[in-house]
């Protein structure tokens, strides 16, 4: 395992960027996005987590549950539901 390898920073268009050595990226094994923070004076590379990551567990979890009924499927019409006309 590679550590602790020194590059520069370089200008890339209007903005700045590093260059990451191959032989880390295949180490990592990440994807092309990444999310970048700054933590402590520290800017921490991690790679981008999927809007929906961990969802399909939830729903089958919710399932056997028995939590996952729609909550707007009102079993009465109100007044309101009687003046729509389509």
């Amino acid at each position: 395992m590679v550590s602790g390898i020194k590059t520069r920073v370089i200008k890339i268009g209007n903005s700045q960027g590093i260059r990451i050595p191959k032989m880390l990226l295949e180490q990592l094994n990440w994807g092309e996005e990444v999310e970048l923070e700054v933590q402590e004076n520290q800017l921490l590379v991690k790679p981008a987590s999927s809007a929906r990551q961990g969802w399909q567990e939830q729903f089958r979890t919710m399932s056997e549950q028995g939590d996952d009924r729609l909550l707007d499927d009102a079993p009465y019409l109100t007044a309101w539901d009687e003046d729509w006309e389509w």
